[in-house]
């Protein structure tokens, strides 16, 4: 049999301070929130970068109105650009002798392109679906890296799938659009 423990002794350890796993408890809410609040930060930063890059060109393409529209037969392809005549197909274009556009896996010389020309200067942009598709390729590898972030860092498997799918389509949309 166990001795009664006095009254006195049992009002004293009855009202002891703090307890440490609380203060714990407290701690591991505080670092689990702030690992929570950095991996958004993150997802949003990658998300507004890929929006970011993608806008420098897919403005010039979904904003057409005003724009001169034409077309350009690559006849040159140096390192990084290719080049050639500019006809017209919007009315108040003008037609040029030579324009520039970016050189990619999507642009070969003997071939003709829709393009759109950006303001001040000869440099154009593929228009169309496939210019439109092209221009979000960041936004699209911004996806996938996001997806990453979500489903591992935030562990929101669902959003993570979801981000990730969204950003295949739109590659293999845009692959297949070339």
């Amino acid at each position: 049999m166990i001795p009664a423990m006095p009254a006195s002794v049992a009002a004293a350890t009855s009202h002891r301070g703090p307890r440490r796993g609380s203060s714990r408890q407290v701690s591991v809410a505080v670092l689990r929130f702030g690992r929570l609040a950095a991996m958004w930060v993150v997802a949003l930063l990658i998300l507004v970068a890929g929006v970011w890059g993608s806008w420098g060109t897919a403005q010039h393409v979904m904003l057409t109105k005003g724009r001169e529209q034409g077309t350009i037969e690559v006849a040159r392809c140096g390192a990084d650009s290719c080049s050639g005549p500019y006809a017209p197909l919007s009315s108040g274009s003008q037609a040029r002798a030579r324009v520039v556009i970016e050189k990619t896996v999507a642009v070969r010389e003997g071939h003709t392109y829709t393009v759109v020309i950006k303001p001040g200067g000869d440099e154009v942009v593929r228009s169309g679906p496939a210019g439109v598709l092209y221009a979000w390729v960041p936004m699209g590898g911004a996806l996938l890296l996001a997806s990453v972030v979500v489903a591992g860092g935030l562990g929101r498997a669902r959003w993570g799938w979801v981000l990730a799918g969204s950003g295949m389509a739109l590659l293999t949309a845009a692959f297949l659009a070339m």
